[in-house]
């Protein structure tokens, strides 16, 4: 990157109110790779595999394609907006923009619950594989330790700045994209049990008649699946030409993610040797069993190692999208403890605080599985529902924006297209939202079978109760609900009030 660019760069971000601190080390490549690592297909593909087999057959693989479709839809929001303001944070700086302080004080708070849930859950999943490739039981303190290991390596990461953070995140997307690709190629090509048929065929998974529930049920991978785009937008203030290239990494994120685990959801199904076996509940583990049928002892580990840093690599991802979202918070002083959140070490380029918050509060939740291993995973439950409820306060926010004049301003539009694509991009999330609510196990108490709503219903409310006690979400002077002012102001010119020196350089309309 050139040092004029960079200049440039900073002084688009100075004109939307922020002084440049990061270091602007971050390529095309590097943040794509970002996004992909936290999208990880290996990872999500090996941890639902087995259940979404089980609950729904091989057309189960359909519902990659369905909802890679209406996630690229949101990343195209997304795209859009990031291309106007391409401000560290992500979806609670956008939200900020397009509604106002309240709006954005929600969201930020639903989605960093949410992004350390989820650090948490993938650390924790980790556990079985690390077991599996030291050729040890697993059990809770094995899992712990595993785990506990996976945060302080991302987190060692992540604290020696901004380019180690791309050279790691790009090394973890060619280890990824290189063990699917030899993996998938490897089964397709020696250990295929079945034909393309297969994926038209329930073999009785579902109740009779009824294939639509199981079909719903088993889609849960492809909406776990796909988040991790909007983490490209999370470290915008790290990337050269923000504008053009976080869109692009987005939709790449999506493409390249998205095919990569359907071309290894394939390969596992084509490779299971006796699916009425899984749906059955024979075979609870059909991925290690088709590994380990094809690949023998030795070559199993070797597949289970390219796993684990999939693993570290999206545990790596998570926590510099939650730290960035976690500073741009406490620089806008929106959370307590905010003047030690936003502390920055020049040298790294990092916002060290928020690091340690991303790394120590996932660690408290997977030590809580020894007192109660059930709290962990209702901790945990709320993490995909949560992530979904923030994109779509973003969407929400966005097709409000727009109906009240909103245009995007930033080097990526969809020009007329852009209602349309803003109106399905709601419809599909909220679709996805009921889905991963929806009870599905009448037979445990109501509070586990409602426990993704009640989660939800508990994030919220406390952020409510803090919002209206503490007031936080007030006391920045940093520009808010500006994108429909602009649009206001583009009709009727107006003259905007000083800024009154606090917070960020450069204040704003306050909205609410």
């Amino acid at each position: 990157m050139s040092h004029a660019n960079a200049v440039g760069d900073d002084e688009k971000l100075s004109a939307l109110g922020y002084d440049a601190h990061f270091k602007r080390d971050m390529s095309l490549w590097a943040n794509f790779s970002l996004g992909f690592t936290y999208l990880s297909p290996v990872v999500g593909i090996y941890t639902l595999f087995g259940s979404s087999l089980m609950a729904g057959g091989p057309p189960m693989i359909w519902s990659l394609v369905i909802v890679g479709v209406g996630q690229l839809l949101v990343a195209l929001v997304f795209g859009e907006i990031v291309s106007q303001y391409p401000v560290a944070g992500g979806v609670y700086p956008w939200a900020r923009r397009l509604w106002g302080k309240r709006w954005a004080w929600m969201t930020g708070w639903v989605y960093l619950f949410a992004m350390l849930a989820t650090i948490a859950s993938v650390a924790y999943g980790a556990g079985p594989y690390v077991a599996a490739f030291l050729g040890i039981d697993g059990s809770v303190d094995s899992t712990i330790v595993c785990a506990l290991a996976i945060l302080l390596i991302a987190t060692v990461i992540n604290m020696a700045g901004t380019r180690v953070l791309s050279t790691a995140a790009i090394i973890g997307f060619v280890a990824e994209i290189v063990g699917a690709i030899a993996v998938g190629g490897w089964l397709l090509a020696f250990h295929r049990e079945h034909g393309l048929e297969i994926l038209f065929q329930s073999f009785g998974a579902g109740e009779p008649g009824d294939y639509v529930t199981a079909f719903l049920a088993a889609s849960l991978i492809g909406v776990f699946q796909y988040y991790g785009f909007e983490a490209c937008g999370d470290v915008a203030e790290e990337v050269a030409n923000p504008g053009r290239r976080i869109p692009k990494a987005m939709r790449m994120t999506i493409y390249v993610g998205g095919a990569a685990a359907t071309f290894v959801c394939l390969a596992l199904l084509l490779s299971v040797k006796d699916i009425g076996a899984v749906i059955a509940g024979e075979d609870t583990d059909p991925v290690s069993t088709a590994l380990s049928d094809s690949f023998g002892p030795v070559g199993l580990r070797v597949v289970i190692g390219i796993v684990l840093l999939s693993f570290i690599s999206c545990a790596m991802s998570l926590q510099a999208a939650a730290s960035r979202l976690t500073y741009s918070y406490a620089r806008d002083d929106m959370i307590v403890g905010s003047a030690l959140l936003r502390r920055f070490d020049v040298k790294r380029g990092t916002p060290i605080y928020a690091l340690l918050l991303a790394g120590i509060v996932p660690a408290v939740i997977v030590l809580g599985s020894k007192i109660s291993e059930d709290a962990t995973v209702k901790i945990i439950s709320f993490a995909a529902f949560g992530i979904y409820l923030a994109f779509q306060m973003v969407v929400l926010a966005a097709l409000r924006a727009r109906l009240r004049g909103w245009k995007p301003g930033g080097e990526f539009t969809l020009g007329r297209a852009g209602l349309i694509v803003n109106v399905a991009a709601l419809v599909y999330g909220v679709s996805a939202m009921v889905n991963l609510a929806w009870p599905r196990t009448p037979d445990l108490p109501w509070y586990d079978n409602w426990i993704v709503v009640l989660s939800a219903v508990v994030v919220v409310g406390a952020g409510v109760i803090y919002m209206l006690v503490t007031r936080h979400h007030s006391r920045s002077q940093a520009a808010a609900g500006d994108a429909i002012t602009e649009a206001v102001q583009a009709v009727v010119p107006s003259s905007g009030g000083p800024s009154d020196g606090t917070g960020p350089r450069r204040g704003g309309t306050s909205g609410s």
